[in-house]
């Protein structure tokens, strides 16, 4: 595939994902409010005809297909009104709509992954049409039985009651558009219903130097209304419902599309195609983008049907750009280098030596500004909000709510905070895989083992977002049964996951072992959990972007788990320390305090392993110089510092040579060919470049501790 094709793939990948998003959203607030409102309506149809559009474009014919048998459907729901739909038709909807929106997502997902769509959907959209059908039907059995001047929309005449009795007895999804769309009475193929932009004025005139500029081409057609150069007042007709051109053939109709579409004042048109008439050889069909479904409605580049809007769109700014996350990533690393390269400038020692360097100090503190300036913009850039991740669990809790039949509500708090987007793309399993295991087994079964508890007999499940200094905190939260630590400690002892006799457990210590791999609550297997697998996956995913994730719970009253991530991996504020002739980074933020002791401050512990006290807490020292090897002179514990950091639940002191001071670093991934050595196992996450070309090894507090404990142990 070229590269005009891949930015093509992107940017319906990007557009049809935003577009589900979008529709996911809506489809949950109109359930939960308990019907559509024209607005959704009209949104639904919008979606699906951009979709279908694009689709087709595409030749994504599965997709294409969906997307159009959906639009058929809210075309007549559109034309009659939200009242040709009773309480049961919108039950019925709404489930059918949620079960299209998995199948598009799922199409879209192999599109993704570079694998074959489906090449039958034909059970999906002969649900669809089997569905339109009965509410197309039932909807004109209501007519009948309204007096005239009762009837909602209905047509008057005697011509538009026939026009309604097709309806009913339409064979085809075809038929049932004709007749919507009011096509005039032709036995023609084609049905081309053209609409005119909004407000431009006189509109008979200008179908008629549409008809003229067509003839001059020598196309056959006809054309209504009949009357538009003579009848001024063909306008009202034309504005309300459409000006129509028919054709014999496709080909026809094709080549009238074509001239349409260099013409100004156009501002959406149709293709119908009438089953009808026996016209048009059924050959003819196979020049759509798909044999199998109806014929397209085509559209301009407004790309919106005119009964979509009844205000005048008019042009506005586009304001918003889609750029491609490996140009991000490219600028990113491009800004890393600028501030390396100042950093490196500003302290040459060539520099240093100078004297009356009054100006160019002052130079440099105005670079170093701008490139903060800059270095905050491109980080801005990267940062998207979390409502994404957030609005997609409303969908996981609204479909399990159906199958575990629990009544439960989802609460979002602070949606709109921002994080990398790299990391949003990064957390959206460890949440979901969460909130699916609060909904199976942390609500109770019943509303009435919840009143028996003295709680609302309606859940709660919390999710929040909300931001610290350097680092976002997420917390998933319930109001359920709580995690009991007596069965936690039976499990895990029945697991062979405990290290040391239960009754030294703390409560902390017993709900980490949550987290433990291989650790799960449920006896029975469901489609949910229960396979021993599942939150040591969620633990592993949150530590993999360097964050965090601890579990707090009370028996009775419910449980929260919070992660702490980061709001960039791409450049952190570390504190840089020497260990010999080594220098490392220590990421500020699971930094505690730095402070210096004596000898007779450490004790041992039981196995001989150096401990020092810390605000009334005891806490293991790790040797950097030991655990990596390094010749130093600095062995004395006198003569170096403790580093007091925190990660996790892992609290510990790091003894390093000095501090040699605080500073903003770019974050560089390790060589590939590192990987092999699994060297992120042995405390290190990365590495920078520091102002004098040298190489700092960024230290990942979490896993150093796991390293030390592994070597000691």
């Amino acid at each position: 595939m070229d590269n005009g094709m891949d930015n093509m793939l992107d940017m319906y990948l990007f557009e049809t994902n935003s577009l589900l998003e979008q529709l996911d959203e809506l489809l949950i607030e109109a359930e939960k409010a308990g019907d559509f409102t024209v607005d959704d309506v009209n949104e639904i149809f919008r979606i699906m005809h951009t979709v279908k559009g694009s689709s087709a474009m595409m030749e994504f014919s599965s997709l294409m297909q969906i997307a159009h048998h959906i639009e058929d459907l809210f075309f007549f729901i559109r034309e009659n009104g939200l009242d040709s739909l009773d309480s049961s038709h919108k039950s019925i909807l709404f489930d059918l709509m949620f079960r299209s929106t998995d199948m598009l997502r799922a199409e879209v997902s192999k599109v993704e992954n570079n694998k074959p769509l489906s090449d039958n959907v034909d059970n999906l959209t002969q649900e669809i049409n089997s569905f339109l059908k009965k509410i197309s039907k039932e909807n004109h059995s209501a007519g009948k039985e309204e007096k005239p001047s009762e009837a909602v929309k209905v047509q008057e005449t005697s011509q538009q009651a026939s026009d309604l009795a097709s309806l009913a007895s339409a064979a085809t999804l075809e038929e049932i558009r004709i007749d919507l769309a009011e096509c005039p009475d032709d036995p023609a193929a084609f049905f081309l219903r053209i609409f005119f932009d909004e407000g431009c004025g006189m509109e008979n005139l200008r179908a008629f130097m549409l008809i003229s500029s067509l003839k001059e081409s020598g196309l056959e057609f006809n054309f209504y209304p009949s009357d538009v150069e003579t009848n001024s007042l063909s306008c009202g007709i034309i504005i309300e419902k459409g000006f129509f051109l028919t054709f014999q053939t496709r080909e026809e109709a094709d080549s009238a599309i074509s001239q349409i579409n260099n013409l100004n004042n156009i501002r959406s048109y149709e293709l119908i195609e009438n089953p009808r008439t026996k016209a048009a050889p059924v050959s003819e069909k196979k020049s759509t983008p798909s044999a199998s479904a109806p014929a397209v409605r085509e559209s301009s580049a407004a790309a919106v049907s005119p009964a979509a809007n009844n205000g005048h769109q008019m042009p506005s700014k586009q304001n918003l750009i889609s750029v491609n996350l490996a140009k991000l990533d490219n600028l990113v690393a491009i800004v890393g280098e600028i501030v390396i390269t100042e950093s490196m400038v500003t302290s040459s020692p060539e520099i240093q030596n100078l004297k009356n360097l009054d100006s160019f100090l002052k130079a440099t503190r105005q670079l170093r500004k701008l490139t903060d300036d800059l270095q905050d913009i491109v980080m801005s850039l990267r940062m998207v909000p979390v409502s994404g991740v957030f609005q997609k669990m409303n969908r996981i809790v609204r479909d399990m709510k159906q199958k575990l039949k629990k009544d439960v509500r989802l609460t979002i708090i602070g949606e709109n905070t921002e994080v990398d987007k790299s990391i949003v793309d990064s957390i959206g399993d460890p949440i979901m895989h969460i909130v699916r295991n609060s909904m199976d087994h942390g609500i109770e079964e019943t509303a009435e083992e919840r009143i028996a508890a003295g709680k609302d007999p309606q859940g709660e499940l919390t999710l929040s977002a909300s931001h610290t200094t350097n680092e976002v905190i997420i917390t998933i939260s319930d109001d359920g049964r709580g995690a009991d630590p007596a069965g936690i400690l039976a499990k895990a002892k029945r697991n062979g996951i405990l290290t040391k006799s239960e009754s030294e457990y703390t409560q902390k210590e017993i709900l980490a072992l949550l987290l433990a791999p291989g650790f799960s609550t449920n006896e029975v297997v469901t489609e949910f959990s229960g396979r021993g697998v599942g939150m040591d996956v969620v633990k592993k995913n949150v530590e993999n972007i360097g964050g965090t994730i601890s579990i707090t719970s009370e028996l009775g009253k419910g449980m929260c788990t919070t992660l702490k991530i980061p709001l960039t991996m791409a450049i952190v504020d570390g504190m840089e320390i020497s260990v010999g002739k080594s220098v490392f980074t220590i990421p500020i933020a699971n930094i505690r305090q730095s402070f210096k002791v004596k000898n007779e401050d450490v004790i041992y512990d039981t196995e001989g392993n150096e401990i020092v006290k810390c605000m009334n807490q005891f806490y293991p020292i790790v040797r950097i110089h030991r655990l990596y090897n390094i010749e130093t002179e600095v062995t004395s514990i006198e003569d170096g510092i403790l580093v007091w950091v925190e990660s996790g639940d892992k609290s510990y002191c790091l003894f390093v040579d000095d501090l040699l001071g605080e500073q903003q670093v770019v974050v560089k991934p390790l060589p590939v060919f590192l990987n092999s050595f699994n060297i992120k196992d042995s405390g290190i996450s990365g590495c920078t470049i520091l102002g004098d070309g040298n190489i700092s090894i960024i230290l990942d507090v979490l896993n150093l501790y796991a390293a030390s404990h592994n070597q000691y142990y």
